[in-house]
């Protein structure tokens, strides 16, 4: 049986930790795309995600999937001969409460984006052909990771995905190694090392199931919703999606951190997450043209004149030009 490595043993790379668990609180949040360096623990953290839920369910969506692999399909003959609908899940069915991944996302089809995205928002798949269709439960914590240097995400599919997070590889010395010596203890006895872990990923994940509990308690004051709409607003984010998602995000935030009303420090913890895929510079409206002043009814009269001289000037030299070419 295969071992993966828990959430817990990861070192740094906390804002993905986060977001990671702020989705897991609030699926509807609509998920994250994780631009960052090879090796830097993507993966890794997504299926330790999953370890930290009930149902443990890890999906890793090929690039070559089809939509019918994706969202499942529909035998019709079914219908036809029996009066009923048979229904084959797809990959979308079976991540179902957990951890749904895909690996270069930006190289994933669009219409297949577009798909996952308005599930992982809704929370519902639905199946339509000829007619006939069918729907299923279908929340799951969305992760795309993407190298920008292999192509981009448009801008309309990147909008969608809740978070956005920038992974790196640690360069503090002290966390280089750290990173090594955990890494090698796995290698060398996985099950000692998860073990060694049972108790804090125990810990973590009653945490955020409580937290998930909570969440429809959480308090949102006044303040705090006029701070999410000036900062959004500031930050030149286009349509209200930013605002939505930040006000989810502070209020799964509050829950994760055991407080019962959000605070400023909420809004701190998460914006960036937020807005740093929305975020657009505020140009100064260019000033208007000045348009010429209208000509005086005398302008127009000396205009016209001018013309006028331009063109029996031309004419003239035209004449001359013809009578020296006839008497040679």
């Amino acid at each position: 049986m295969k071992v993966d490595y828990p959430f817990s043993a990861v070192v740094g790379n906390d804002e993905l930790k986060r977001a990671l668990s702020l989705c897991m609180i609030d699926p509807s949040l609509g998920g994250v795309v994780v631009e960052g360096d090879r090796g830097s623990a993507k993966s890794t953290l997504a299926r330790g995600l999953a370890q930290l839920m009930n149902s443990g369910q890890f999906v890793n969506l090929p690039l070559g999937a089809s939509e019918e692999q994706l969202i499942g399909s529909l035998d019709i003959s079914e219908v036809l001969s029996n009066n009923e609908v048979k229904f084959k899940p797809g990959l979308l069915a079976k991540a179902h409460q957990g951890v749904l991944y895909i690996d270069e996302v930006n190289l994933l089809a669009d219409h297949l984006t577009d798909v996952l995205l308005d599930v992982a928002a809704s929370g519902i798949n639905i199946v339509e052909r000829d007619g006939i269709s069918h729907q299923h439960e279908a929340r799951f914590v969305l992760v795309g990771s993407m190298n920008p240097d292999e192509g981009v995400l448009r801008p309309q599919l990147l909008d969608r995905f809740g978070f956005c997070v920038l992974s790196e590889t640690p360069t503090a010395f002290d966390a280089r190694k750290e990173v090594v010596a955990r890494r090698l203890a796995f290698e060398s006895d996985p099950t000692a090392f998860v073990s060694s872990y049972e108790t804090e990923q125990a810990n973590l994940s009653g945490q955020l199931q409580a937290a998930s509990v909570d969440l429809a308690s959480i308090v949102v004051p006044e303040q705090i919703s006029n701070a999410i709409a000036e900062l959004c607003s500031s930050s030149g984010c286009e349509g209200l999606r930013a605002d939505i998602t930040l006000y989810k995000a502070v209020r799964a935030n509050a829950a994760l951190e055991g407080r019962t009303e959000v605070g400023t420090e909420d809004i701190n913890q998460v914006k960036e997450l937020v807005l740093r895929h929305r975020r657009k510079p505020i140009q100064d409206s260019a000033p208007p043209k000045r348009r010429p002043n209208n000509p005086t009814p005398q302008q127009q009269v000396d205009s016209s004149s001018n013309q006028n001289e331009r063109h029996q000037h031309a004419e003239v030299e035209y004449l001359d030009q013809a009578l020296k070419e006839k008497k040679s």
